[in-house]
């Protein structure tokens, strides 16, 4: 089983920065939202002019 702490952080995430409503992002699979935290974290590393991964060099 997936840890809760971790299903409402990535919940909270999409939410935050989408404004998706609680049951659509409830309905995701886990790596669904997974996929989305990973796109929106994408978008704002470009947006804000930092590395996708700021331990790549």
């Amino acid at each position: 089983m997936y840890p809760a702490d971790r299903i409402y952080e990535e919940m909270a995430f999409i939410g935050y920065y989408m404004h998706w409503p609680h049951d659509e992002i409830a309905a995701l699979s886990h790596r669904e939202r997974q996929r989305w935290c990973r796109e929106i974290s994408k978008i704002n590393s470009k947006l804000n002019d930092e590395p996708e991964n700021a331990f790549k060099i």
